[in-house]
């Protein structure tokens, strides 16, 4: 009996056409941190040496990102990333995975663009994580959970992790936080 090549299987037409995806994501987004960062001020003017240029560090990790991508892409392409695999990738859109990714981009956006900038940040730290663990131990858990108990030690959690990254930022880092 033989085996299947791992390129005949399911799960690795599914992966290969995940994987082009993902280049091509990387590839996108280091085109645009590239743009981005090519159009930071240079500062020739005040005298400032071109390696400290603020754009260049971003720069060089946007053409990384492009060259990796740009790789998982090809690797992905070549392996023959095909429409069952695509269809088998769209089933995973179904599953309780698809929703657990929903979740953190959502709790991710309402943390970025609602809470960060109208609240102190060690408020809105604190109240990003007691919403990741609320929502990830009590409203998608993997198992059965005490829902008292998982707030009780999120909301101990949540304090304390807002009040650190405060510290940490301000007196070791030395930055102001919004």
């Amino acid at each position: 009996m033989t085996d299947p090549t791992p390129e005949a299987t399911p799960d690795a037409a599914r992966r290969n056409c995940a994987d082009l995806a993902s280049g091509i994501g990387f590839v996108a987004l280091g085109l645009g941190v590239a743009v981005a960062s090519w159009t930071m001020p240079r500062l020739e003017n005040r005298g400032v040496h071109p390696l400290t240029a603020p754009g260049l560090v971003p720069g060089l990790l946007a053409l990384a990102l492009i060259l990796c991508g740009g790789l998982l892409a090809a690797k992905a392409w070549r392996a023959g990333a095909g429409r069952a695999g695509w269809r088998a990738l769209l089933a995973l859109a179904h599953g309780p995975e698809a929703r657990r990714v929903a979740a953190t981009l959502a709790l991710a956006l309402v943390y970025t663009l609602g809470l960060v900038g109208r609240l102190p940040f060690g408020v809105a730290t604190a109240m990003f994580v007691l919403a990741f663990i609320a929502t990830f131990e009590i409203a998608l858990p993997s198992g059965p959970v005490a829902a008292r108990r998982t707030l009780a030690w999120g909301a101990a959690i949540a304090v304390v992790v807002g009040v650190v990254v405060v510290q940490v930022f301000e007196r070791v880092f030395l930055v102001r936080l919004p």
